[in-house]
């Protein structure tokens, strides 16, 4: 990704070729007899097999109709810091296609008339999506949600991972510049219907909500019990069956946990949706980045080290200093830590609940280019990257990972949502402290490194040649 998760692809982009990667990694999975649809796909995903043909992406962004409004004052700076942009973005993105949109719910006191907006990060303006009348409740939020499309027509089965690491970059990026709190597990039904989304199957899920202003902890129920807005224009192309694949996991992912009824809106003639568990914000450039190395003084600030950050163009093989390497590595895990659920409270239910189905935390390694056996192990950590060879000339790698294949929908959804919020916050701290960094955002089965691994950052020092694209 030009400041995005590598990609998962192999091709003839690909240092190592489609045929040496897909002997050395596992074979595709089977469905076999009690595993659930999710673990089929995450293993399929994992597996060797190479992603088919490429397909039509459709259009860079939702095509919305009608007025495009400038962006109010209290939010123009957070949304031209963390979303704003073309091809190249604060937020990271695999392959840079960017399928993350954002539905912006507006209260009063936010610039504009209450109600639903669609945010356009390319000409960062908002298109109305259908005003709100009675006691809107104050403060601005984002609901977001994913246009798989994009990002499967070009990786396939391996794509929808993507999805979900795409999201907690996003999530990421508009915390660094500012939001207050994010909510990675709400129930998908919850966060479609509070950003207005017609029932059924529109072309985008949702995956996420973030607190974009302060406001009461109840907005999302309130939201979801208003009438819905405008429905995003109809897709224009075929979906072929990896698509409808792709849609059916992440329906799965979303649905209310095992064991708790499918939620209706306030005020829609059935219970009310469980409550929104807001997390602090944990994703912060720490203390000690602000001085580089040397003890010079380090780059710009958080918010102005995301909106500025892109991926290096590898190769970049220089270990940093053992202090910078520290730095990224405690900011991704302060920012993992936030994100797990309370303990005892389950991800997206209600107060009082107590067993928990978002899994154990990710955990995190640190692998130095210079540690004994690091040339063999940084081979098959890039074969396990989709075959990008790059990978044996970097620095160092950050690797996230604890999510079996065989975990539940929650513990999937949450440890991808939460690795992508992860190495976004860590990658604002390497670009606070100089360093090179490109995300990997795709990972196979195979020796070398930990079993499960989710996501990756990719450090190093910049060399001469290097440059972000």
């Amino acid at each position: 990704m030009s400041s995005e998760p590598a990609g998962s692809r192999a091709s003839s982009t690909s240092p190592a070729s489609s045929a040496s990667s897909a002997s050395f990694m596992s074979p595709a999975p089977r469905a076999l007899p009690g595993r659930s649809p999710v673990s089929v796909a995450l293993s399929l995903a994992r597996s060797g097999r190479v992603p088919g043909p490429r397909f039509p992406a459709g259009p860079q962004t939702t095509p919305w109709p009608g007025p495009a409004l400038p962006v109010p004052g209290p939010l123009d700076r957070l949304l031209r810091r963390s979303l704003a942009g073309g091809r190249l973005r604060p937020a990271a993105s695999a392959g840079a296609l960017h399928p993350v949109n954002a539905h912006l719910l507006l209260g009063a006191g936010t610039g504009l008339p209450p109600g639903r907006y669609a945010y356009q990060p390319v000409t960062h303006r908002l298109h109305p999506r259908g005003a709100v009348d009675g006691n809107v409740p104050p403060g601005a939020l984002a609901v977001l949600t994913v246009t798989a499309r994009r990002t499967v027509s070009q990786y396939g089965h391996r794509g929808w991972p993507l999805l979900l690491l795409d999201t907690g970059h996003a999530a990421a990026a508009l915390v660094l510049a500012g939001a207050p709190a994010w909510c990675p597990d709400a129930d998908g039904a919850l966060l479609a219907a509070a950003a207005g989304l017609p029932s059924g199957r529109c072309g985008e899920h949702a995956l996420a909500a973030v607190r974009l202003t302060p406001g009461p902890e109840d907005a999302l129920a309130w939201w979801a019990a208003r009438p819905p807005g405008a429905p995003p224009p109809p897709d224009a192309h075929p979906a072929p069956p990896v698509l409808r694949d792709a849609w059916d996991v992440l329906d799965a992912l979303t649905a209310p946990a095992r064991g708790r009824a499918v939620p209706a809106a306030r005020g829609r003639g059935g219970a009310p949706y469980p409550d929104a568990v807001w997390r602090a914000p944990g994703a912060a450039v720490p203390p000690e980045a602000g001085t580089g190395p040397n003890g010079a003084e380090a780059g710009p600030d958080g918010a102005e080290a995301v909106a500025a950050r892109r991926s290096a163009q590898p190769p970049f093989p220089g270990v940093p200093d053992e202090t910078r390497l520290a730095a990224v590595a405690r900011a991704a895990a302060a920012a993992a830590a936030a994100a797990h659920p309370p303990r005892g409270r389950a991800t997206g239910a209600p107060a009082g609940a107590t067993a928990t189905t978002a899994g154990p935390a990710l955990a995190w390694d640190l692998v130095r280019a210079d540690a004994p056996g690091a040339p063999r192990r940084a081979e098959d950590l890039a074969r396990r990257a989709a075959g990008q060879a790059w990978l044996t000339r970097t620095g160092a790698l950050l690797l996230a990972h604890g999510c079996p294949d065989d975990a539940g929908p929650a513990h999937v959804r949450h440890a991808h949502l939460t690795a992508g919020y992860a190495v976004g916050a860590a990658q604002a701290t390497a670009a606070r402290l100089g360093l090179a960094s490109r995300p990997v955002g795709s990972w196979q089965h195979g020796p070398g490194g930990p079993a499960h691994l989710v996501h990756a950052l990719a450090l190093g020092t910049a060399t001469e040649g290097n440059s972000p694209r």
